[in-house]
């Protein structure tokens, strides 16, 4: 599959039919088909530490140069660095845009627009507000607790992330608090990676992004605890990936993203987010549609 000149895939196979040769969904009228599960690219994310800058959008900025709660990267006491950053998420729909695969229900069918601003969420700045809001989070942080996220970092980059740890980012860090702040910043692209998912997860946690269950073809299920085998990511900005394999979340950055950031003007991020589709097609469009995809 090709996404903006790049021969790039976003997982093994971009389609692939299950073992399941048959699926029924319920309604008026109820459809019968053929189970097919593919990627689709649906958001655009960029994460950046100047407060109102739409990179995304090509780098227009809707704000002053003085505004407040601009992004940071300073060291704790301890010595470590940590940092603070925006992220802003976009809704991206390319095969709508782009008029494909019209027939697959389950293809995003929404507008480009901004659904997620961190610049307006008062829990993005403050890390005891987001606790409270999430209240869970505490129950993440005790050290057992994150010791487990080790083996989600190994499996995560072997493109296995473990969906029941799910307070992990993998080898990113801890998920919670969702908020801009990154207490243990090893790197520009790891904490900007972070920021991604913690901002995924937010939006699941709210009820903005859905997910489909295991053997569900029908339709999209509201999912607060996310599930990060449903997503695969892909750097566009400043040095866009534009060969392998999109990387699972949580699995290493040490090899896909040497030379992807630099210092001043490198230091900002933008991210394809591919969604993990399921759609029980119907049996009478297999063939056009099997035309139109090779």
């Amino acid at each position: 599959m090709t996404v903006s000149g790049a021969n790039i895939t976003p997982g093994h196979k971009d389609f692939q039919s299950h073992s399941d040769i048959f699926c029924y969904c319920h309604g008026v009228p109820p459809k019968a088909g053929v189970p097919l599960t593919f990627w689709e690219p649906t958001k655009l994310i960029d994460v950046t530490k100047e407060a109102y800058k739409l990179v995304g959008l090509g780098g227009v900025s809707i704000g002053k140069a003085t505004i407040k709660n601009r992004g940071v990267l300073s060291k704790s006491g301890s010595g470590s660095q940590t940092s603070f950053a925006h992220i802003h998420i976009y809704d991206y729909p390319v095969f709508a845009i782009l008029g494909l695969l019209t027939d697959f229900a389950c293809i995003e069918d929404s507008e480009c627009d901004l659904c997620y601003f961190s610049e307006l969420d008062p829990s993005w700045y403050d890390d005891s507000l987001a606790n409270i809001l999430n209240a869970d989070g505490t129950l993440f942080a005790d050290p057992l607790a994150q010791i487990a996220c080790v083996a989600d970092c190994t499996s995560s980059s072997l493109s296995k992330p473990l969906d029941k740890l799910f307070w992990c980012a993998g080898c990113h860090g801890s998920l919670y608090p969702f908020s801009g702040t990154v207490g243990a910043h090893v790197g520009d692209i790891q904490a900007s990676l972070l920021l991604m998912q913690r901002g995924i997860a937010k939006l699941h946690r709210s009820g903005f992004i859905k997910g489909y269950k295991e053997g569900n073809y029908c339709e999209q299920s509201y999912m607060p605890v996310w599930k990060k085998t449903l997503y695969k990511s892909q750097i566009v900005y400043p040095v866009p990936q534009t060969k392998g394999e999109c990387p699972s979340l949580g699995g290493t950055e040490v090899i896909w993203g040497s030379g992807k950031s630099y210092p001043y003007k490198g230091e900002e991020f933008v991210y394809v987010l591919w969604t993990k589709r399921q759609c029980c097609l119907d049996a009478s469009k297999v063939a056009a549609s099997e035309g139109r995809l090779w």
